[in-house]
């Protein structure tokens, strides 16, 4: 079953750091863009990061400079280092991934589909 399962949410003080993790499963022919979003409550869901399959990132203004993204190709995988965290930061973090599904019984690609995770928390406070 193709899927997206996030970790690493949490409470965490102001100007402390944490790391959140996505994995990507099932059959999956390639990635794409790999992304992390977030939703505050009362808020809309936005994009906070991105990187290409070559590792090409882009940022929110909002972040730039404290959060770092990371992939790794070889294992479907991406990470969100978050530092100097702020408690505007609170917020539930989205993974999701642009790829292609490979067909079944084949190693050819088949589907190109974008894939969430469920989110995780993250809550900033003291």
């Amino acid at each position: 079953q193709l899927q997206l399962v996030e970790s690493g949410g949490g409470l965490v003080q102001p100007g402390g750091s944490l790391r959140l993790s996505c994995a990507a499963s099932g059959s999956i022919f390639s990635i794409n863009t790999m992304n992390w979003h977030r939703q505050a409550p009362g808020k809309e869901r936005e994009l906070v990061a991105i990187i290409t399959s070559g590792g090409v990132t882009n940022y929110a203004h909002s972040v730039q400079g404290r959060f770092t993204i990371s992939r790794d190709n070889a294992k479907n995988t991406v990470s969100l280092q978050m530092s100097s965290l702020k408690p505007e930061d609170t917020a539930v973090y989205y993974c999701n991934a642009d790829l292609y599904t490979v067909a079944p019984g084949t190693s050819v690609p088949d589907r190109y589909l974008e894939v969430w995770g469920q989110g995780t928390l993250v809550t900033v406070s003291s």
